[in-house]
Order: C-alpha cells, then structure tokens, then sequence
C-alpha cells in the first residue's frame, strides 16, 4: 500500500484475488461498496450493513479534471459519499484510478471516435476499473467481496436482468467475467429506482433525493461532443446529401457524428436530416432526409472482441439483441462464431447502428455477452 502524494488518500495496487469468506450475511463477509456519491450506492451500503455485512465505502477517484465551461462534480460527489458513510457508521476510503482510468477508459474512448467509430466509455469503465481494478483492490485490502449500485442481478457468476426493467444496467455489464461476478453483490437487483428512493428516504441519508447523473459518466453536465473538442481539434468539412450528392452545409469534424444523429447538423429547412456515413480520411459527412434509406439500416451485424460471460451463444439458436442502454430487445439469430468474431442475423431491420457500439445478447433475463459492432 502506499500514500497519494496529493490527496493523502490511501490507493490500493491490484493484486491476485483472494479467498471469498465462508459466511455471507454476516460481520464476518467483508464487503468493499463502490460510493459514487449518488443514491443507489448510498442504499447499497445501507442494505449491506442492516443484512449483517461488514462494510466499507470505497469512493474510486476516476477523473477530476474541470474543462472549460465545465466544473467536475467529483469534490461533491465524493464530500455526498463520505456523509453518508458517516450516517451509516462505516469505515471510508479513496481509491485513485485516475492515471489507470485515463489509460484504460478516455484514451480508448478518444482513439475510437477519431478513427470514426462510437465506442461506450460505462462499458470500458466496468470492464477495466470497477471490476478488475477495484475489484482486485479491494481483496488485497482485505475485502471478501464488493458491492456496486448498479441495477442487474447475479448468481453463481451469471448476470440477469434487474427487477426494475427501466434501470437495468446490464448492458453496460456484459463484458464482466463470471469470477468478477462470483465476487460482486448487487443488492438493488431486486429494488426499483422508485423502492430505492423511499428507502434512502427512510434512513434519512443525505443522497435521498440527489439527482441521478447526466452527461458523460465521469465529467457530469456536459455533451460527448463538446468533451471531445477539448481533445481533438475542430476540422471544417462538407456534408453532402447522399441522394442528390450535393454539398449542403459544412460540418466542424467528421469525427463529432455517429450514424443515425439528427442534431447538430445545422442544415437549414425543410425535412430533417439524419447520418448515413462519414469519411474519415476526406473528413465527409453523408446524410439523407429519407428514413427508408438503406444506409440507416442494418438486419446482418458483425462483431469482434467478443465475450462470453459463462459460454458461447449456440448458432442457429434465438436471443435477444440490446444495441443500446434502454433500447428494445430485439430477435435475432447467431449465423456464425469463428475465433473472435460473430455474425448476427436480425429478425427485423434496426436503425441506426454505429460502429463501436455493443451488442449484447441475452437468453431470456440471462446475458450471455456480446461483442463491438463493425461496419
């Protein structure tokens, strides 16, 4: 263990995991619980002391740069956690991922947008900090397992879908390993945000009625587009209408739009228009008005970086398909899996596919895994 220089914060090195506990419920079970500073890991905490776990908050300090415009919120975030820890008479610790976290998670999220795809930083966030480097942390500090607020359910190293349907973060869990979740509570798994809500009321904690983050997971308040020109430079480029290949308008980088989008063009009158494609290397926007566009729509989807949380998805057989946090499930059919790259079949025509993204199957309420979409 050694001392932050800055902070004075206490900052743990992963290391191997260790034995869970033999007991669970019990004072005996030590539990490290993520403290964002919101409500939903303020109620997991609670819920794990009052089921008998010995617990201790654990506020992970990923970013704490201010951008222009723009204060990062997590000095609050992190004074909400520590009061709430102290509501609840539970020990309290820093965390600091920030060098790791700029590595693992902005670095990769800003190579993917400059290479022109639309990656998801929650999903390289869970994969690579919360539960590997937080994970590992906090069993060589002595915990047995921890705790996140995150809506999903786990047992026995498989993920299912919350209770509450509307706030199921599984997408987001997908590319988790069954060892990480064979260490890993989710207590609200079976909690709706409103049940949530009533008791963080109840228990009179001081994140009760603190709104729920908006914006870019580790900044707050501000869009993906002006987060990204603070690292990438503005390039003026031509937006030009794939119907009639004339140029309507100019655009401030190619690398600021994802397929689909319908703000933000700026294209003036009549109907609106929405991205088909880009050209990165002519820095070219494509758009149509017309939404039967084939450009728009996608019923074949290509996959690599593939993984499985338990075993591989049967070709041949139906899942469910999530191409984006609160999206519909839809059907579709694995046709092929060759190494590191799968072929899916959609039942029916999506819109707006992007590449980056990840698309996550599941078998009923349990998540297989899934991949990154290719265009």
């Amino acid at each position: 263990m050694r001392q932050n220089p800055v902070s004075g914060s206490r900052v743990v090195s992963p290391s191997s995991p260790a034995p869970i506990g033999d007991r669970v419920g019990d004072d005996r079970t030590h539990v490290y619980v993520g403290m964002s500073g919101g409500v939903d890991s303020s109620v997991t905490a609670a819920l794990l002391k009052e089921q008998g776990y010995q617990v201790t908050g654990i506020y992970m300090k990923n970013w704490a740069e201010d951008l222009p415009g723009f204060v990062c919120p997590w000095a609050d975030d992190l004074a909400d956690a520590k009061r709430v820890a102290v509501q609840l008479d539970i020990p309290f610790k820093v965390f600091d991922f920030q060098k790791q976290y700029k590595q693992l998670v902005v670095d990769y999220m800003l190579a993917e947008y400059q290479a022109g795809r639309t990656p998801n930083p929650d999903v390289m966030c869970n994969q690579e900090i919360k539960f590997n480097l937080f994970l590992n942390a906090a069993l060589d500090d002595g915990a047995d397992m921890i705790a996140t607020g995150h809506y999903a359910k786990t047992k026995d190293g498989q993920l299912y879908i919350a209770k509450d349907t509307n706030k199921d973060q599984t997408y987001f869990l997908y590319r988790v390993t069954d060892d990480a979740l064979k260490r890993t509570i989710f207590p609200l798994g079976e909690l709706t945000k409103t049940e949530v809500r009533a008791k963080a009321t109840e228990l009179g904690l001081v994140t009760a009625a603190k709104k729920d983050s908006q914006g870019i997971c580790f900044v707050g308040k501000i869009g993906i587009k002006e987060f990204l020109q603070n690292y990438i430079k503005t390039k003026p480029g031509d937006i030009i209408d794939q119907q009639t290949s004339k140029v309507i308008g100019q655009h401030d980088g190619a690398v600021f739009y994802t397929i689909g989008q319908r703000h933000g063009l700026e294209v003036g009158g009549g109907l609106p228009y929405y991205v088909t494609s880009k050209d990165m290397a002519k820095n070219i926007v494509y758009v149509t008005t017309d939404l039967a566009n084939d450009k728009l729509w996608r019923s074949d989807l290509n996959l690599n970086q593939l993984h499985w949380i338990n075993t591989a998805p049967k070709i041949g057989q139906t899942y469910k398909l999530r191409l984006r946090h609160r999206a519909k499930l839809v059907d579709c059919m694995v046709t092929s899996l060759i190494d590191d790259t799968a072929i899916l079949k959609l039942t029916e025509p999506e819109r707006a596919i992007a590449a980056g993204q990840s698309a996550v199957l599941y078998d009923g309420d349990l998540v297989i895994g899934g991949g990154i979409l290719q265009t």
